[in-house]
């Protein structure tokens, strides 16, 4: 277990969920923290989704820092509830919400995961199947601002032993068993194929992600070696940029923009590079601008959105946004698992009074699983988007209504729900290039 970043007197807050892992967390967090002089909490997260399982896990948990001595918080929510996601990128979001809430109104400086290499390995397999470079091999990060990963280089056969050594109970998910979700048929076949070719598979990933890790980590520095002899606000010159190894060139480009862009944002800013005269490339949050042989990242104000109209079984495009939004016809209920870009809507009471607008003073909107009616401007705020970002955000409209906000969710009173028919209305991202579209991958 590696804990070189806790120093005495810290304190840490351990996400246990009452399984194998987590329980070994506990326990040998709580063991670390005796001996090492920092204090250990605990939190679970009853995500609604196994009835009477779900909080038998819970008091299991509860019972368990009773006798540890351990301060313990629990946190509930309905993932069911949440829609436009798929279940366990909702549990996840519900859970790290818990969890960082949970830290702050308590005081603690960590939050300690129960990643284990297995999980790692996992998680490996999954971005390579997915398609991903470099960054996507390194696997799960060992750390990430306050989250804690200190159980990366332990398996989980090796925290199985510990909890049997110390006669330690634990719980079973009963929905670990099942193939339904991709990381499930990944742990039961594709990994055991693996290690059929050599035991020692999941050690062999782990010590490969780390190896990576320091690549990444390195190839990130020449490229933040070189944007700190650049000004960026006067333009940085291609040139130059040209003549970095494609591995550099790419993660200045990445850098210059402020947050990670996918493959084809990359693209396009080469496509740029590599033209000449006056350009630009539209990437997520700013324009870049080629002029006078220098790249200028978001030197030029975008346009301001526009209202327009939408129309059932139509295509409405939005230049100033880059934007295309689909409606359909009404169909049967069905599950959609486009987090933000795809909303469904009750046909019954859509009709075609839908429109998209930049936000007006009052908005409001109670959005699905959230349970809780908040002022449009409280979300942007809590978002972090600039007044110039906000006026861009696309809302869709029912009847001069918020229905639904492009990023961040649908209404729950137009949401539509099982056994009624629905309108779905897809927002899809389109990039201007030299004055052509072309489409892009959601970053």
């Amino acid at each position: 277990m590696t804990i070189d970043a806790i120093v005495p007197g810290a304190r840490v807050l351990c996400a246990v969920s009452g399984g194998v892992d987590s329980m070994y967390l506990l326990h040998r967090m709580a063991e670390l923290g005796a001996q090492r002089g920092f204090t250990v909490g605990c939190a679970h997260f009853n995500h609604g989704l196994r009835g009477a399982e779900s909080d038998r896990d819970e008091a299991f948990v509860r019972a368990q820092c009773e006798k540890l001595g351990v301060p313990f918080y629990a946190g509930r929510g309905d993932v069911s509830s949440v829609r436009g996601m798929g279940t366990e990128a909702a549990a996840r979001e519900l859970r790290y919400a818990f969890l960082t809430r949970c830290a702050a109104e308590h005081g603690y400086d960590w939050i300690a995961t129960a990643h284990t290499a297995d999980d790692n390995a996992e998680t490996l397999l999954l971005n390579l199947a997915r398609g991903c470079g470099l960054r996507g091999l390194t696997g799960i990060p060992p750390q990430r601002g306050k989250l804690l990963r200190p159980m990366l280089d332990t398996t989980r056969a090796q925290a199985e032993a510990y909890l049997t050594a110390h006669a330690i109970p634990h719980v079973e998910d009963s929905t670990n068993a099942a193939d339904a979700y991709a990381r499930n048929r990944v742990r039961h076949h594709a990994v055991p194929a693996l290690e059929s070719v050599n035991a020692a598979f999941v050690q062999h990933a782990a010590d490969t992600a780390a190896l990576l890790r320091e690549d990444e980590r390195f190839l990130n520095g020449l490229a933040a070696d070189f944007l700190a002899g650049q000004t960026v606000s006067d333009g940085i010159p291609i040139a130059k940029l040209l003549a970095l190894p494609r591995p550099v060139r790419v993660r200045v480009l990445q850098q210059a923009a402020g947050w990670e862009l996918s493959r084809r944002h990359l693209l396009a800013l080469e496509r740029l590079c590599n033209g000449e005269g006056l350009g630009y490339a539209d990437v997520p949050g700013l324009r870049v601008t080629r002029e006078q042989g220098r790249l200028f990242f978001g030197a030029q104000a975008l346009p301001p959105l526009g209202t327009h109209t939408l129309r059932p079984g139509e295509t409405t495009e939005i230049p100033e946004l880059g934007l295309r939004i689909t409606v359909g016809e009404p169909e049967p209920f069905r599950e959609i698992h486009s987090a933000f870009t795809t909303f469904c809507f009750k046909s019954a009471i859509i009709h075609d009074k839908l429109s998209v607008t930049p936000r007006r003073p009052g908005d409001r909107i109670r959005l699905a699983g959230r349970g809780c009616t908040k002022r449009v401007s409280d979300l942007f705020a809590e978002r972090g988007l600039t007044q110039s970002a906000r006026d861009r955000v696309p809302i869709i409209r029912a009847a001069e209504t918020p229905a639904a906000i492009a990023g961040f969710g649908a209404a729950e009173q137009w949401a539509a729900v099982p056994d009624q028919t629905m309108i779905c209305v897809r927002v899809e991202q389109i990039q201007t290039y030299g004055g052509e579209y072309y489409e892009r991958y959601e970053r």
